[in-house]
């Protein structure tokens, strides 16, 4: 990792050649929650779901989700902006990608939830973020609900603890918390596991038959972005010749903060995410491949 700089924080670089709109842009609107824009996008996972159905028959286990991250993950590594972040007006990189998800340990409603980030390395491909998911939510659901949280760590933990307090001393202490958050001098322990420290916040709604859905971003933390996949649908479309075929779609609400990319590249990163999903084989090369799309850089 490279060595900090002064106006660096623990999870971020500090960017300094920002454009003069985008940096005006967050003065005059510096709360993450009056900056957010919302992209609602039908993908075809035509080719994706035989992809996929081909692993399978191969042995290995691929699901929809795996291959998502991957290709968000493939986006950010040549899309570098939609990994920053903007914080007390100053504008950051993150550190590392990566996306957080929460994970019930059970499929019931009074099952626990847990908040889990997973790290995209630059080497990561669609098999290791496939084992990294699978460890992560087969450690929390291979144990009791009383020994999940008991076993419970990082941000987490604190959670837990937290909650039960009185709002006396609850409410002032979640004010130190966003205050120390802001400042980018929260502590690791209260980073670690938080998935408002992430590059994206996902959710697989597709899994238990929910289309996708615009949810806000959160003022605390430092996620500029966050996306939601509906259930996979065949669906007749229209080609570009006037026929019609019957096709798999999925529909993706995506929402990002504004002032880390201007909307050509936020629609040219969709087309990215589009051409990977058409070309699935691209999810076994290393995430930090470059995607030669003409301009689209």
């Amino acid at each position: 990792m490279a060595k900090r700089k002064f106006g660096d924080r623990p999870d971020g670089r500090r960017l300094r050649d920002i454009p003069a709109m985008m940096q005006c842009c967050a003065d005059l609107k510096p709360r993450r929650g009056d900056n957010i824009v919302y992209i609602n996008q039908k993908m075809d996972v035509t080719e994706l779901a035989d992809y996929l159905a081909k692993k399978k028959e191969e042995g290995e286990n691929i699901t929809f989700f795996h291959a998502f991250l991957t290709a968000f993950g493939k986006v950010i590594y040549n899309r570098p902006k939609l990994n920053r972040f903007v914080s007390n007006r100053h504008f950051y990189e993150h550190n590392d990608v990566t996306f957080a998800y929460v994970a019930k340990v059970g499929f019931s409603d009074k099952s626990s939830e847990l908040m889990a980030v997973t790290k995209v390395d630059p080497e990561d491909n669609v098999f290791t973020i496939r084992d990294q998911v699978l460890n992560q939510v087969d450690a929390f659901r291979k144990k009791k609900e009383a020994e999940v949280d008991k076993d419970k760590k990082g941000a987490n933990s604190a959670l837990e603890i937290l909650g039960k307090l009185p709002n006396i001393i609850r409410v002032p202490i979640f004010g130190l918390i966003k205050l120390m958050g802001d400042k980018g001098i929260l502590p690791a322990s209260l980073r670690k596991d938080n998935i408002y420290f992430s590059t994206m916040i996902v959710s697989n709604l597709g899994a238990i038959h929910c289309g996708s859905i615009m949810h806000n971003l959160a003022q605390f933390g430092s996620s500029s972005g966050l996306a939601t996949m509906g259930e996979v649908k065949s669906e007749m479309v229209t080609n570009p010749d006037g026929t019609q075929s019957l096709r798999k779609l999925c529909e993706f609400g995506i929402n990002l903060d504004e002032r880390i990319g201007d909307g050509y590249y936020f629609a040219k990163s969709v087309q990215m995410i589009q051409y990977i999903l058409s070309h699935p084989e691209m999810l076994e090369e290393r995430a930090d491949t470059v995607i030669d799309m003409g301009e689209i850089r």
